[in-house]
């Protein structure tokens, strides 16, 4: 069945954020989205330049009138645009339609650094927590909630034990606006650090949008039965991939490249998103598929190249002596290793997996005909290898 995912959140007219994002990330990962404007915002890459909150009564209307008849498997909130609002919004949770797989992005301020909620909202977010599975606060949005104007970098992990100890819910704190080359994510809950993800920052400004993006990710994961940890994970590659994939719009804090990540999160089942031929003419060969219409996305001097077709998925030429002279065929899987044990359950002779120098876990196989096959995983190195052109 098909993950139903019900967004509380603000609109952003630029559409880089709040409802927008929210329904794009939704869509791409598989899911349903079904939303409850909570206010109506002008703003763009540079800024907010006005709000204006629905009343507590439609909002809660909207949510009625979703659950009546789609059914939820989970809710993200976001943007709420007043304490009134997240007070009916707590009202209408806690009568336990909607169930327990609900994610609460306390937004605060924008990437732009604008306020979007007032002291009285943030007072009520404690509700909203102690109703949520997960809270997604980062390190400002930490730092009220606690109460602060601000947290120095060994304060934040006990103050996000205290404050996940008093509401009796987890804290993803998300570390992007730390300092340092690598962002760090940690999952804290009462009893302290549960996990942490680590990850090189991509320097782009572009950001606009991330918290919202990656807590609807997260509630998505949720609904179609992951547990926490696993969509996280899932939900910080969309993140990192849609970053990456940013189409450079606006002149401030640009929207990322959500529609571009459709093809980078592996489905259940193996996925055919990669054949390797091989060549033994390399200027010819690339011309070749060049004049064919295919995108060259990686070249590494005369062995390999790669093209990407307008469905994303890619066909690489390779050196003839380096792939045993025959094609290779790549199927994507979320969890190569998962898939080894479940080829070998069926009687399919599968060498060990290993971890390659370009990101990705690979294991090869062939099949009764003697053609080459790979499974391999790669997360948000899917179309990202160090020598991407």
């Amino acid at each position: 069945m098909t993950p139903r995912v019900l967004i509380v959140a603000g609109s952003d007219s630029g559409g880089g954020a709040g409802i927008q994002a929210d329904i794009k990330t939704v869509t791409m990962l598989g899911g349903h989205a079904m939303t409850a404007i909570t206010a109506i915002t002008a703003q763009n890459t540079l800024g907010v330049q006005a709000v204006a909150a629905l009343s507590p009564e439609l909002v809660r209307q909207q949510m009625a009138s979703v659950v009546a008849d789609l059914g939820v498997d989970s809710v993200k909130i976001g943007m709420l645009g007043g304490a009134d609002i997240a007070a009916a919004v707590a009202d209408e949770l806690a009568d336990g339609r909607y169930g327990s797989a609900i994610v609460l992005d306390p937004v605060m301020v924008a990437s732009s650094g604008a306020v979007l909620a007032d002291a009285a909202t943030i007072a009520a977010f404690e509700r909203l927590a102690r109703l949520s599975a997960l809270v997604t606060p980062n390190l400002p949005e930490l730092a009220a909630l606690c109460g602060r104007g601000s947290l120095a970098p060994d304060d934040v992990a006990t103050a996000a034990r205290d404050y996940a100890a008093a509401i009796g819910t987890p804290l993803l704190v998300k570390g992007g606006h730390a300092e340092g080359a690598l962002v760090v994510d940690r999952l804290i809950g009462p009893g302290g650090e549960i996990l942490r993800w680590e990850a090189p920052r991509i320097d782009t400004r572009h950001t606009h949008g991330t918290g919202c993006t990656l807590a609807s990710a997260i509630a998505e994961g949720l609904a179609r039965g992951l547990a926490l940890p696993q969509a996280i994970e899932r939900a910080r590659v969309f993140v990192r991939v849609a970053l990456r994939e940013a189409p450079g719009l606006g002149g401030g804090h640009g929207p990322m490249g959500h529609a571009r990540v459709r093809l980078d999160v592996a489905a259940a089942a193996p996925t055919l998103n990669q054949v390797t031929l091989p060549m033994t003419d390399h200027a010819a060969t690339l011309a070749f598929y060049r004049g064919l219409g295919l995108t060259p996305i990686v070249a590494s001097g005369e062995r390999y190249a790669r093209f990407e077709s307008a469905g994303g998925t890619t066909l690489s030429i390779e050196a003839a002596q380096e792939i045993g002279g025959a094609p290779l065929v790549f199927l994507e899987v979320a969890d190569v290793d998962a898939a080894v044990v479940q080829a070998r359950a069926a009687g399919v002779a599968v060498e060990e997996a290993r971890d390659r120098p370009w990101g990705w876990r690979e294991a090869r196989l062939r099949d009764p005909s003697g053609n080459a096959l790979c499974l391999y995983q790669a997360g948000e190195n899917r179309r990202f290898p160090p020598w991407r052109l």
